[in-house]
């Protein structure tokens, strides 16, 4: 059975950092485009970042510069590190896998196959 297990969310200051982790099993998960997205109170799902199987990347405009996602295909994990966090990225964020994948799909929470149950991020300013 496919599960995404997301951690490492947390209350933070503004301009500190955190790492959240998502460990997938039930998948071959190299094989799988890996994506964050995050929700905050009364507003839609939103696109974060996503890293492909060859290590590519991809931001929202929003975070780019500040976040960093990686994997480790030995460890089935995926990694978000967020510095410089702003108030603004308050939310519970979600790490979500996608199979059948292509440019425009990496962002589009609708195409992802499975989630995780997300983990809460709260910034104080």
């Amino acid at each position: 059975q496919e599960q995404l297990i997301e951690s490492g969310g947390g209350l933070v200051q503004a301009g500190d950092s955190l790492r959240l982790s998502c460990a997938a099993s039930g998948l071959t998960f190299s094989r799988y485009v890996m994506g964050w997205f995050r929700q905050a109170p009364g507003k839609e799902r939103e696109f974060v970042a996503a890293i492909l199987w060859s290590g590519g990347t991809i931001y929202s405009d929003s975070v780019k510069g500040r976040f960093t996602v990686s994997r480790d295909n030995a460890e089935n994990t995926v990694y978000l590190q967020m510095n410089s966090l702003k108030a603004e990225d308050t939310a519970v964020y979600y790490c979500a896998a996608q199979k059948i994948t292509t440019m425009g799909a990496r962002t589009m929470k609708n195409l992802y196959d499975y989630w995780g149950q997300g983990t809460q991020v709260t910034v104080s300013s």
